[in-house]
This record gives structure tokens, sequence and C-alpha cells, in this order.
């Protein structure tokens, strides 16, 4: 489903057209069993399902023999055991983290401490920006500063394990650090927390920013996969599709925005209010920070101005 409910006094004919997000939330392989999804990729799915990250991160075993582990998961050994029987009798040659929050990276230093394995991806978490003042960042906890790798990897460079080629393609927005990674020989593309077929992905300041998101898409929009792993739930197909939609979709939320804000609303929970409706109260506050990251955005635009300190609750947003 998507959370886009525009005012009813927004018209649809304010807003740009756009292909309907149809997102599929039909995933039902599993937590601790592993499934082979193509000729050269398993996926093990974590038991740390949520509101976040629906059924639990997908972890996902590149090549045979000599195995690259993506997103090795959570601190939870249980799921380290899970990667670690399914590969017995095969060698963990490399661990590769898309980015740095804590359902996907923390169990790379568990794995690494099993098997040695050197650890690429991503570089370190970094925020998008510094706290204003009086800024409290309510993603620390989400946050892995731990993630030490090995080896960063670069837009354009490339890894290759057991004869697998893998490419790493810069998609910053979610996080800053965040990679994608192509998978030539399948025509394949993991796209990690970027673009998900179950739901849209959370941009949430001081970590993430919109701009950098969107740009992102543009540029997934511009390949030729024929598929997406997303780092939750099943595949993406039709992917440019999918991406043009998901690109619409935001250029949408912005005018609600905006209207909004005409409309007199100053606060983002009031605004969140207006145009969620129905959400989840426990995604409300996600809800307020992909609203506050549009904002950081539509004011670079020179769109909206701001004057208090910002926040959730500040009186900060003017047209």
């Amino acid at each position: 489903m998507s959370y886009f409910k525009p005012d009813a006094d927004l018209k649809k004919s304010d807003l740009p057209m756009s292909d309907e997000i149809i997102f599929d939330r039909s995933f039902d392989q599993a937590p601790g069993v592993a499934v082979q999804i193509s000729p050269l990729v398993r996926r093990l799915v974590c038991a740390n399902g949520g509101p976040f990250t629906f059924t639990g991160t997908c972890t996902y075993l590149i090549g045979k023999g000599e195995v690259t582990v993506l997103d090795p998961g959570p601190a939870n050994s249980a799921h380290v055991e899970n990667i670690l029987r399914t590969l017995e009798g095969e060698k963990v040659a490399a661990i590769l983290v898309s980015h740095t929050h804590a359902d996907h990276s923390p169990a790379a230093a568990l794995l690494q401490a099993s098997t040695g394995a050197p650890i690429y991806g991503c570089a370190p978490h970094k925020a998008a920006r510094d706290l204003h003042a009086g800024e409290v960042n309510r993603l620390d906890a989400s946050a892995d500063k731990s993630y030490a790798p090995q080896h960063v990897l670069q837009d354009g460079d490339n890894l290759e394990i057991g004869g697998v080629r893998i490419e790493a393609v810069a998609t910053p927005g979610h996080t800053m650090n965040h990679l994608c990674f192509a998978l030539p020989q399948e025509n394949a593309l993991f796209s990690g927390d970027h673009v998900m077929a179950w739901s849209t992905t959370i941009v949430a300041p001081p970590d993430g920013a919109m701009g950098a998101y969107m740009a992102s898409l543009e540029k997934l929009r511009g390949r030729d996969e024929r598929i997406f792993w997303p780092g939750h739930g099943g595949p993406v197909n039709e992917p440019q599709r999918f991406v043009r939609a998901l690109l619409q979709h935001r250029r949408q939320r912005e005018a609600a925005i905006l209207h909004r804000l005409k409309q007199g609303d100053s606060h983002i929970v009031q605004i969140v209010e207006r145009l969620y409706s129905g959400l989840d109260p426990r995604l409300k506050g996600a809800a307020g920070l992909s609203v506050f990251a549009h904002l950081e955005e539509l004011i670079v635009q020179g769109a909206v101005t701001g004057g208090d300190a910002p926040g959730l609750n500040s009186s900060y947003f003017a047209v």
C-alpha cells in the first residue's frame, strides 16, 4: 500500500502524473532457512521482523564454494550460526555490507570473528550533516558506529570472489554511505534499503538526505538490471518502472507538503496527521523524519524558509 493520501482540497491535477506504486507484501520466506533464489544467490532471512524491517533482514549468499555474504544482519548470534551452518563445507571468502544500520552491518564483526573473512563495502557511518543547535539525533540507536571494514568500496569498484564479479553502485540518501551491488552475470542488483518492493524507504535527517536519495533513484532508473534483490522482503520486478513510480511518489509528497504549508501548517506533526491518514502509530516518528527530509530539501531549493531551531515539533517552516 502507499501511505500517500493528499488532502481532499488538493486536486489530483496539482500533482505530477505517476505510475501507481504497487507494493508487494506477499513475501513468505521463513527465517533461518536458506532459499536458492537464482543460480548464483541464496537468501537467508533473519528473525528480526518488525514495522521497519518487514519480515526481517535479507542476507544474501553469493556464489558457491567461495562465498560472499552480503549484509549479515544485526548482532544476532542465531542468525550468524544459520549462515555458518548453511555454508558448512564452503568458505566465507568475503563479507559485504550495504550500509551501517543496526539491522544490516553489526553481524559482520561476528561473522569475521568466526571465519577470518575480510569485510568489504560501505564506508564507516557518517551523518549527512552536523546537528543543529539543540537538535537531538533520534537515529543514534539505529546507526552501527562500530563497523570497521578492511576495504571500503567506491562507486564502480569491483569485487571478484570465486569467479563471481560484484560491482559497487553508490546510492547515498537512506544513509550517506549506502551502496547497492550489481551482479552482472545475472543482470541483477542488490538494492539494500534504497529500493524495496514492500514499502517506501525511510529518509531521515541528519543521517539521510532527500536530495541525495532522489539523485540515487534517478541513477538506478538509468540502469538496466532486470531484477532488484532488496534488504527486506521479496524482489523488485520491472525495477525501472518501480523506481520511476517511487520518484513520482516523492514528488507528490513534496507537492502535498508545500500545499500544507500554504494552508498554514508549520509543525511537522500537523503535516504528518494530514498526509499519513491511517498510518500505524509506530511509524509516525519515521513519517515525521521523512517529512523533515523533504522540508530540508525544499529549503535547499529555496522554496521554503526556516526560522527557529529545526525539529519535529518546532514552528520552523514556511513558504
